[in-house]
């Protein structure tokens, strides 16, 4: 007895795994970032971004001069150029280290509910519990749902540069946009 293949389910199987594997690819989640999890260590890195390239930027560790290079970092760039990431792992000069954090520098890179690196405060806001602290120049926004910080400048909040204005969610204008989104693996 022969079974006979039904060519357009087939088909729609096959689009909706490559699209799901696509999709996570770039999906952002607590304790996991794209295909990066947890456990994945700095050397796994080269078979995840097999098709990338990766820039090492290796600190001198705590025999080397320069001091003002404190981690490793290791650069996602795609093929043509654009950078996707940036990986700082736990143990500096150490290949079977775990991942500290993960700088998201690609809007494709996504949360459940959509918030990427060109999301605005009222979107993060509206999906998120945050918690503000002001630092010298910008405000992070700790998002614990994702074990995250965001920072957003403060010329975002039409404040000045280098003061240490404590600075509430209320204050922030739901346009502002943030300078850096960072996923913490600890």
């Amino acid at each position: 007895m022969t079974k006979k293949i039904n060519l357009p389910i087939l088909f729609i199987l096959l689009v909706s795994v490559i699209s799901c594997s696509d999709n996570n690819k770039f999906k952002i989640q607590k304790g996991k970032v794209g295909l990066i999890t947890t456990k994945t260590t700095i050397k796994d890195l080269h078979t995840i971004f097999e098709n990338d390239s990766i820039v090492s930027n290796l600190s001198e560790g705590a025999l080397g001069d320069n001091y003002f290079q404190d981690d490793d970092e290791h650069l996602i760039y795609e093929k043509g150029g654009k950078h996707l990431l940036t990986i700082v792992p736990k143990e500096q000069l150490d290949s079977t280290s775990t991942i500290k954090s993960i700088e998201i520098h690609d809007a494709r890179f996504k949360t459940e509910t959509g918030i990427n690196i060109l999301s605005t405060f009222s979107e993060i806001n509206a999906t998120n519990n945050l918690r503000p602290e002001s630092t010298l120049k910008s405000v992070t926004l700790f998002v614990d749902e994702l074990n995250a910080t965001i920072a957003i400048d403060k010329e975002e909040l039409g404040l000045r540069n280098f003061s240490a204005q404590k600075v509430s969610l209320e204050q922030i204008p739901d346009l502002a946009r943030m300078k850096s989104f960072v996923i913490w693996f600890n």
